[in-house]
């Protein structure tokens, strides 16, 4: 008899761990082998348990499921990763895609999707939904550099210019310009608006 696919859950929300578990464990083809609930358990317990497909949700305490998927990409390559989420996002697409994710599923596709996703995942294909792979392409790139969006990404926490430029270790001209920048490329009228469509795109 062939070995079951061996599966590594990770989710924040218990409840949700246990209803993937529970479908999951109906097929008798899969075996979930770990369950974690933050993004910086996943790497430590894929190195114990071996799992052949990861299941990652986006958004974990700790580091999130896109910067989860690198590490294991990284260090056990031989994990197929799946990313998870409640947020269908474009930007959160093509960051997988980047994190050699195998696969990116809302959370709300029927039970029989994850599970033929796991299964073609495992054989080395690679799953995307449709409606958000179509909305990806319209929307092209992210327009962010890395420190542009390190520096939106920080606005996020609140505080003034000074503040932002203390936790990133920038001078505060650089703040600004960056922050100036981040306006002019999302169409933004003011840095919470900017933060809200960069947020709505996947692209923070």
């Amino acid at each position: 008899m062939t070995a079951p696919i061996r599966i590594l859950l990770a989710d924040d929300q218990a409840l949700i761990r246990g209803a993937f578990a529970a479908l999951i464990g109906l097929e008798s083809d899969l075996a979930v082998v770990a369950q974690v609930g933050t993004g910086d358990d996943v790497l430590p317990a894929a190195l114990q348990t071996g799992p052949d497909v990861a299941l990652l949700d986006v958004q974990m305490p700790g580091i999130d499921g896109l910067a989860a998927a690198a590490a294991l990409a990284e260090r056990l390559p031989s994990c197929r990763v799946i990313i998870l989420t409640t947020f269908g996002r474009p930007g959160y697409l093509r960051r997988a895609m980047a994190a050699k994710a195998a696969g990116f599923l809302v959370k709300d596709a029927p039970p029989e999707t994850l599970i033929d996703a796991i299964r073609r995942v495992h054989a080395g294909l690679r799953v995307v939904d449709p409606g958000l792979a179509a909305e990806s392409l319209s929307l092209g790139e992210s327009p962010l550099t890395g420190r542009e969006r390190d520096v939106l990404t920080a606005t996020v926490a609140g505080g003034t210019i000074n503040q932002i430029a203390g936790r990133l270790f920038l001078s505060e001209g650089t703040v600004r310009n960056h922050l100036s920048s981040v306006i002019g490329k999302t169409g933004a009228r003011t840095r919470a608006d900017a933060v809200r469509i960069a947020t709505e795109r996947g692209w923070i």
